[in-house]
């Protein structure tokens, strides 16, 4: 933040976003602005319906007098559209500036449609939704956009990706865009976020359960695998989009991947690995949420399975633990049930050094089949709201 004069009315949000300052005097004190000018940069953020006044405060002074009042992010203001695709199902909803869903809904789209077709039927859905959470589109200040692929943050393309046929490279944002200005009313310049899925239900998951957590793990095991991490409250993309990438990770095994290679951990540990396994055996199965229902239901083949999966995901692990050194490591996804993650335990505390394991939590997914929504919805909030585009979007509020 800056410091003195320079500080703005986006900078005073932050305070009182992050719960640092949220009266005037805590930011008076926090920026070394003068009363005047906390003043008149608070109106900037109460005529824009950012900002409302809470409950009276302690009394700051030991003199007594009248109990500060204290200031409040307004989360009333606007909402955010929040969908999560996997290979054969989507999610979506409406979603408040604090990460409440409001309306959500979740059905059958298939990735392998191709991205005209996927995304023109998120916009219907957005429209729907928004009619259920009693929302018009002109409320919408954001939407956010998970995807089972890797993703170049700054264009929101993805990048090769190794179970997304057709959508190598393809504008998501434009195409969101249009399908949310055709189907749902709304404005064609709406910003639109898109990101990894494992890097969302990490980011969605690390700030519900684990705020304090500087370091933090998410695999996410369905149809393939991946990782998310945030790193001192940010994700970690690495410099490209690339990183947590761990499903192609060589595992000496011959079998072949979809990316084309032999070898991959997806290829021998992943939900749509498991299913096939059991698919040869007779046991009918065509992708990891076959195999979870499945489990869910005790069947002794895919439970031996899912333990052996663990097992090897574990080996891989071992060495993630080590170079990232986490607090948490949650597992997610299709296969995230007690006979992987006893495999995942059996195979990292073994072959990780224990001074990588001594203050490790491992553990599963608190948010459910939500983290990614929560986690796409957080990131739209946190990029509009930072201080320098809030600033940005107060001037163009005219406030």
């Amino acid at each position: 933040m800056r410091a003195g004069n320079q500080a703005s009315a986006g900078d005073l949000l932050e305070l009182v976003r992050s719960g640092r300052a949220t009266t005037r005097g805590a930011l008076q004190q926090a920026t070394g602005l003068s009363r005047a000018t906390v003043g008149q940069r608070l109106d900037r953020l109460f005529r824009a319906g950012w900002l409302r006044e809470g409950a009276g405060g302690p009394v700051d002074s030991p003199q007594g007098g009248r109990p500060s009042i204290t200031l409040e992010f307004d989360d009333a203001h606007a909402v955010v559209l929040a969908a999560d695709l996997d290979t054969r199902h989507g999610r979506a909803a409406v979603v408040s500036l604090t990460g409440e869903i409001l309306a959500e809904h979740h059905g059958t789209l298939r990735i392998e449609d191709g991205p005209d077709a996927v995304l023109g039927e998120l916009g219907g859905w957005f429209a729907g939704l928004l009619e259920k959470a009693g929302r018009h589109a002109g409320s919408v200040c954001g939407i956010g956009l998970a995807v089972p692929g890797p993703v170049d943050s700054e264009t929101g393309r993805v990048v090769q990706p190794p179970i997304m046929p057709g959508w190598d490279g393809y504008d998501i944002r434009g195409r969101l865009r249009r399908a949310f200005a055709e189907q749902a009313g709304g404005r064609a310049g709406v910003p639109v976020l898109v990101d990894n899925d494992a890097n969302l239900m990490a980011y969605g998951e690390q700030r519900a359960g684990y705020p304090d957590c500087s370091a933090f793990a998410l695999v996410k095991v369905s149809t393939g695998i991946g990782a998310g991490m945030v790193v001192g409250g940010s994700i970690y993309r690495g410099v490209d989009g690339g990183a947590g990438d761990i499903g192609h990770i060589r595992v000496g095994a011959d079998a072949l991947c979809r990316c084309g290679s032999y070898g991959c951990l997806a290829a021998v540990a992943s939900g749509g690995a498991v299913a096939r396994r059991l698919a040869e055996s007779g046991v009918p199965a065509a992708s990891g949420s076959d195999v979870r229902d499945l489990l869910a239901a005790g069947h002794p083949e895919a439970t031996a399975l899912a333990r052996e999966a663990g097992r090897q995901v574990g080996d891989v692990l071992a060495t993630v633990v080590t170079l990232l050194n986490p607090g948490v490591l949650m597992i997610a996804g299709d296969l995230a049930g007690t006979p992987f993650l006893t495999g995942v335990r059996e195979l990292l505390y073994q072959r990780a050094l224990p001074r990588s394991t001594a203050h490790l939590d491992v553990v599963t997914s608190r948010l459910g089949e939500r983290a990614g929504l929560v986690g796409a919805g957080a990131l739209v909030v946190e990029y509009l709201y930072a201080a320098e585009r809030a600033e940005e979007r107060l001037a163009a509020l005219g406030v």
